[in-house]
């Protein structure tokens, strides 16, 4: 895991209250820089997402690491994509596959506080990004 992520683990860690971690995440949000509306695609799309989820996974042949770019139209979901980002982008494939993101997003107390069909989104997100690294590696 990254330096990065692990000082928003911490972060959320600390925050006990659902309500604290929601406006975190909602502040995350606004962090995550916008797709250009042309890259706003179907095959883009992400299956078993509530809401809009585009999403890029690509491998920096020059650093060895994977690179994900993704947006969503709700704040939430953006903030989510966010933490999931932070994550995974700048670890190499191994890496990628050894992480449990479902695992991470437990640990920072969120997945039980998501709507049932925004926690799907949010691994099958995961498991595009997984799914990639497991893909890049034959």
């Amino acid at each position: 895991m990254t330096e990065q992520y692990q000082r928003l683990k911490q972060h959320f860690i600390a925050k006990k209250a659902w309500q604290d971690k929601y406006r975190e995440i909602m502040l995350l949000g606004k962090q995550l820089p916008k797709l250009p509306a042309e890259l706003k695609v179907d095959h883009a799309k992400v299956n078993g997402c509530e809401s809009n989820v585009w999403l890029y996974v690509d491998f920096d042949e020059s650093e060895k690491h994977i690179v994900v770019t993704a947006d969503s139209d709700t704040r939430i979901v953006k903030g989510l994509i966010y933490i999931i980002s932070t994550l995974v982008n700048g670890l190499t494939v191994d890496e990628i596959k050894r992480i449990n993101i479902q695992h991470e997003f437990n640990e920072l107390g969120l997945l039980q506080h998501l709507s049932p069909s925004r926690g799907n989104g949010i691994l099958a997100i995961a498991d595009a990004i997984t799914q990639f690294a497991i893909q890049s590696d034959d």
